[in-house]
């Protein structure tokens, strides 16, 4: 059957998970959104399945995301569910015609990873992965800065590329969703959150810093608009972790780890033979409060400048792009193909 995104003017959206992220960092987006519409909500918690819909004033529940899935009127679906399911989710969303947004990683390893691009390029439908820094103003602004120093040369050559991200609270006393005590019977084990050749023992690890700091990596993708190599990596030795990207002229290093910050520390300086740029990265969950930029110019007339960046949040405009990339068929900034690279 056709695509029906072709012809409405609102994209009917389905939300499958209502858990914290899913309320706070998406449905709470989507509802706002004038040119969507969400529909129907699937959660295997009963009680909090009927709480958030009333909630939020979503007209159809579903016990599961097969029964979502069967719903006509759904276009488009935001998967959040916890990670081992996302993978299986969303290959059933695809294979079920609905465009999707999920959360990130996409999975866990490249062999799943291929079957979910697979699966929807057969079916011609959208496939987003949730890299919402890529939304960020204050990214853009840095990106804009990056792209004009390295075509111009006004800030000479890049020496080096330092990312940190120190992990502390990022949820900034959030409010607004609901709560319940269940807790949910899911019907399998779901896809493994690692590759096959990685012993058990590192499972778990693997996938938490996947889940965390593959947004840096992503981040820098998106920055230099480059794969880069992996030329060191030591993430098991000592509590914070170590990893060196080669990229084309310099290399990049990324430092981790978990710290008592009552926010979050994450920034990427640029550093080049005449200048810097430094970008600020703000708690995920921080409403309306974008990355920060700084630009340094060396040379006889040095000058510190700190581009103006409006208050907005990444999570909002992630939202707003999806709906927009589907209504008016526009690639998406943060396809399933960039999401795929991180699991390479």
């Amino acid at each position: 059957k056709e695509i029906r995104s072709r012809l409405m003017s609102k994209l009917n959206i389905g939300m499958i998970g209502a858990g914290f992220i899913g309320q706070l960092a998406h449905l709470m987006n989507f509802i706002e959104i004038p040119d969507c519409k969400v529909q129907a909500l699937a959660e295997f918690k009963p009680e909090l399945r009927n709480k958030v819909a009333a909630r939020f004033g979503i007209p159809k529940t579903y016990a599961s995301h097969l029964d979502l899935l069967q719903d006509d009127e759904i276009d488009a679906v935001v998967v959040v569910t916890p990670r081992p399911f996302t993978g299986p989710t969303v290959l059933d969303c695809l294979n079920a015609r609905k465009h999707v947004l999920s959360e990130k990683p996409m999975v866990g390893c490249s062999e799943q990873g291929k079957r979910l691009l697979d699966a929807a390029n057969a079916n011609n439908v959208k496939y987003a992965v949730g890299y919402m820094k890529r939304f960020d103003e204050g990214v853009e602004a840095a990106k804009n800065a990056l792209d004009e120093a390295l075509q111009t040369g006004s800030l000479g050559d890049i020496l080096s590329v330092h990312a940190t991200c120190y992990m502390g609270n990022s949820y900034c006393n959030p409010y607004g969703h609901v709560v319940t005590q269940e807790s949910a019977e899911y019907p399998s084990v779901g896809w493994s959150i690692a590759p096959k050749w990685l012993p058990e023992e590192y499972h778990q690890r693997f996938g938490a810093y996947l889940n965390t700091y593959s947004h840096v990596t992503n981040l820098l993708r998106y920055l230099f608009d480059h794969t880069p190599s992996i030329e060191f990596v030591n993430l098991t030795n000592h509590t914070g972790q170590l990893v060196v990207l080669g990229f084309k002229n310099f290399l990049a290093t990324l430092q981790t780890g978990k710290m008592s910050h009552r926010g979050w520390s994450e920034e990427v300086r640029i550093t080049f033979t005449d200048g810097e740029i430094t970008l600020f990265l703000p708690p995920a969950l921080l409403r309306n409060v974008p990355a920060s930029v700084e630009i340094y110019r060396a040379g006889k007339i040095q000058e510190q400048i700190r581009p103006y960046i409006n208050w907005s949040w990444a999570f909002r405009r992630q939202a707003e792009a999806f709906v927009t990339d589907i209504l008016e068929q526009k690639p998406m900034r943060n396809s399933a193909e960039e999401g795929f690279k991180e699991v390479l």
